[in-house]
């Protein structure tokens, strides 16, 4: 039977062979060197101007080619001491942070889990596609929240209220449930036994070239490239899985 690690791994990798057969120039040529270890920087499926002018291209370059190369980075000299521990991903790791050894907890923790948001945080956007959730997806955020525009209301109030760095997360958790929820720093929601459906990044190297202190219109304009087809199809995959 497939798992769900097997089966996210697997809407991963088709994603990534469908941006790639699109006719663009890979943002990730000539930006960052590639990390050197067992986890590597995935390349941005899209140029760093794609998403523009919601989020600026230079944003975009910094975040992937600098920001999330030094998480990869960090993550692989965190485990370099430890081969057993580099065996397993990146999502393993965040999962079951008690067997990480103590020593280099916290660096998987911060670096690890750096690495495995901003993965999810790129495939999440585009500005192609509904505007809204479709299909199954529509019918339970309805269900759990009200209404789309109300699920927008409560994820807007938990990515504003994030106090310093972070993000806020929709998530469902193994019942099933859908949950609008925040973390610090670069802290999972795959450590609290729930999958990230949909994520904004807080930290202001996210948003303070174009937005400068102002979050809230960086939320707002955040709603302009989820990739609601890509989010809808992942939460059906998941609740094959049960």
């Amino acid at each position: 039977m497939t798992t769900r690690r097997e089966a996210l791994r697997s809407m991963g990798l088709a994603a990534a062979a469908a941006w790639g057969a699109m006719p663009l120039k890979m943002a990730a040529q000539g930006g960052a060197a590639a990390p050197s270890g067992p986890y590597t920087l995935p390349p941005l499926p899209y140029p760093y101007d794609a998403l523009e002018p919601y989020i600026d291209a230079q944003t975009m370059q910094i975040h992937h080619d600098r920001h999330h190369a030094a998480y990869v980075n960090n993550l692989n000299n965190a485990v370099a001491k430890y081969p057993e521990i580099a065996k397993r991903t990146a999502e393993q790791l965040i999962e079951n942070l008690a067997a990480v050894p103590e020593e280099i907890r916290t660096a998987v923790r911060n670096n690890g889990g750096g690495h495995v948001n901003h993965d999810f945080f790129w495939k999440l956007m585009s500005k192609s596609g509904p505007r809204n959730p479709v299909g199954e997806l529509a019918k339970a955020i309805d269900a759990r929240f009200g209404s789309f525009s109300k699920f927008q209301e409560e994820f807007t109030r938990a990515a504003a209220g994030v106090f310093g760095s972070g993000w806020a997360w929709l998530t469902l958790d193994r019942k099933g449930q859908l949950s609008v929820i925040q973390t610090a720093n670069q802290d999972s929601p795959l450590s609290l036994g729930q999958t990230p459906l949909v994520g904004i990044d807080v930290w202001e190297h996210a948003y303070y070239l174009k937005y400068q202190n102002r979050r809230a219109d960086y939320i707002a304009a955040f709603y302009n490239v989820i990739h609601w087809d890509w989010v809808s199809a992942r939460y059906n995959e998941l609740r094959k899985q049960g």
